[in-house]
């Protein structure tokens, strides 16, 4: 995982001197799981993802996410100052979900509003594999107006956004999909070994579509895909529950 650039024409510079190629707009991403895949993530959209704090997990879905939309190209982790005080990114984290942190680059803006523009910045490399951005807490930036600006972004280049929003409340936005993460038991494997990272996702709105969906699935590492956790089929949704032995790091796993 790279350094963060010192400044935002750091930032800049990096991603004006790569090539690559711009994603189809709309185009759906696939991630193995039926529901998922005709929930709504498309490219070139912003999808807001919820967590809590203490669970790297809505982090890790994110990152993710991010790792199958990108298919190679590099991806950028935007994140506020507080969050990154809060919950430091953990390269092993990436390599144990077969995600290589090299291809991250990661920076930081002082508060919200900088984050935004810095994710509309981003979002107009077209070589860009998809874009996080990550706040903590509730505030007022990501209404209406603050989201419509990034989702024109997005929208503009085909670079998807997902908006990584830690401890904060769901609030109108322009929006293609919103989602609530959270971990799940995983199950062990052969001789005991450790299960695959399990979540429970729960597809709170879309924007042209049915929401009110509820899936708990886990990441094949091998094959590269979700996949049905012990808990099959969509269910009416329940409101999620904090992980157990969560840690402070978003250590995505």
């Amino acid at each position: 995982m790279s350094d963060s650039p010192s400044s935002l024409a750091d930032l800049r510079g990096i991603v004006a001197d790569m090539e690559g190629r711009a994603y189809g707009r709309g185009v759906g991403i696939v991630t193995g799981h039926a529901g998922l895949d005709g929930a709504g993530l498309v490219r070139g959209r912003l999808h807001e993802v919820f967590g809590e704090d203490g669970s790297g997990s809505a982090a890790g879905f994110a990152a993710l996410m991010t790792f199958l939309t990108a298919e190679g190209a590099p991806v950028v982790w935007l994140r506020t100052d507080a969050a990154a005080r809060r919950a430091p990114l953990y390269a092993p984290g990436f390599v144990e979900l077969g995600i290589d942190p090299a291809a991250c680059i990661v920076a930081h803006a002082p508060d919200e509003a900088a984050l935004i523009a810095a994710a509309v910045d981003a979002l107009r490399v077209g070589a860009l594999g998809a874009v996080i951005a990550e706040s903590v807490g509730r505030t007022r930036v990501f209404g209406l107006t603050g989201t419509r600006k990034l989702t024109l972004a997005a929208e503009a280049s085909g670079v998807p956004l997902f908006l990584l929003r830690i401890d904060a409340e769901p609030a109108p936005s322009a929006a293609e999909t919103r989602w609530r993460v959270s971990a799940a038991p995983s199950r062990a494997l052969a001789a005991d070994a450790p299960g695959h990272p399990a979540f429970d996702v729960e597809l709170l709105r879309r924007r042209a579509g049915p929401a009110g969906m509820f899936w708990r699935v886990e990441w094949d590492r091998d094959a590269r895909v979700f996949r049905e956790a012990p808990l099959s089929g969509a269910v009416v949704p329940v409101a999620p529950r904090g992980a157990a032995g969560a840690r402070r790091a978003h250590r995505v796993a």
